[in-house]
């Protein structure tokens, strides 16, 4: 990929995210976008001019996770992302389509499965961010913009009860960020993953020893 046609992107793209859900902020993007060059490495064939406009623009349309809205951004950032993409005349207009299957295949919650090696690497590239010590930080930032409590005190870890996750952001943890290891694509997204995972059961060992006072 071009190196002007990439920088071009990126400050396009910037324009469109806020600093008021830190979550998804342009921050978020950028690495996401090191993760997905990263693996990108390891993989053969892949279309850097696929992967970078479809990680630069998988958000651009966000909504907060309590709101009803939020199981639709996907497609609407894939159209958003295809609105932006068709109005610069120097992108190439076929990889379009394959820009919005991949931004389509990033709902971690629909699950669907990465068929082309660029849909693999952008849905590694984004589960990397639900694991680890930034899926701690975005849990807990996100909580906070929605007003989730941070566990609940009569059963922090969910050993005796179902999950919760739109009402106690611990629970996050057992729904989705200790899941993200076996969902990935990769041989260097299972990697990074594996790494990721074992520093949050660190922090969930730590994080039992002070609730109970120890």
């Amino acid at each position: 990929m071009k190196t002007s046609l990439k920088n071009k992107l990126i400050e396009i793209a910037r324009t469109y995210y806020s600093d008021l859900d830190p979550s998804h902020s342009f921050s978020h993007i950028e690495r996401v976008l090191l993760n997905a060059e990263k693996i990108a490495k390891t993989e053969k064939e892949a279309d850097l001019e696929v992967i970078v406009p479809a990680v630069l623009f998988h958000d651009v349309v966000t909504y907060a996770k309590n709101d009803p809205r939020n199981k639709l951004a996907t497609e609407e950032s894939a159209t958003k992302a295809q609105q932006i993409l068709m109005s610069i005349p120097e992108f190439p207009k076929e990889k379009i389509k394959l820009i919005k299957s991949c931004i389509n295949k990033t709902s971690f919650s629909k699950g669907l499965r990465a068929e082309t090696i660029e849909e693999r690497i952008l849905q590694d590239a984004d589960m990397l961010e639900a694991t680890g010590a930034i899926s701690i930080m975005r849990t807990f930032t996100t909580g906070g913009v929605i007003s989730r409590a941070l566990y609940d005190t009569k059963g922090p870890f969910a050993k005796k009860r179902q999950t919760d996750d739109f009402k106690y952001s611990l629970d996050l943890f057992y729904s989705r960020l200790l899941k993200v290891k076996d969902r990935m694509n990769t041989k260097e997204g299972k990697r990074l993953a594996k790494r990721r995972t074992e520093f949050l059961h660190k922090f969930l060992e730590e994080l039992t020893l002070e609730i109970n006072g120890k």
